[in-house]
């Protein structure tokens, strides 16, 4: 299993786009992707799942893979938030 903080710093948080970004970017993967932010645990290859956590900026957040392509689905998962400005 694969784990990874990550701040928010996109002045809009995850909200509609980069939470569809974020979605489809999991769903690309087999393993088991989870985020969390304040205790909550939902599965990043759920919209209304990541969409429901209400994410701001300077936010932290853990993102968590587990499967057989973890390491791919993490490398991926952390590239997009970088490359769109979303966490680092």
């Amino acid at each position: 299993m694969q784990e990874k903080q990550f701040t928010v710093i996109a002045d809009t948080g995850i909200h509609a786009r980069p939470a569809t970004l974020l979605v489809q970017t999991a769903s690309r993967f087999s393993s088991d992707i989870q985020l969390e932010y304040k205790g909550k645990k939902v599965n990043l290859k759920s919209i209304m799942g990541v969409m429901s956590l209400g994410i701001g900026k300077d936010a932290t957040i853990s993102i968590s893979a587990e499967g057989n392509d973890e390491a791919e689905a993490m490398t991926a998962i952390e590239e997009l938030l970088n490359k769109e400005g979303l966490a680092n």
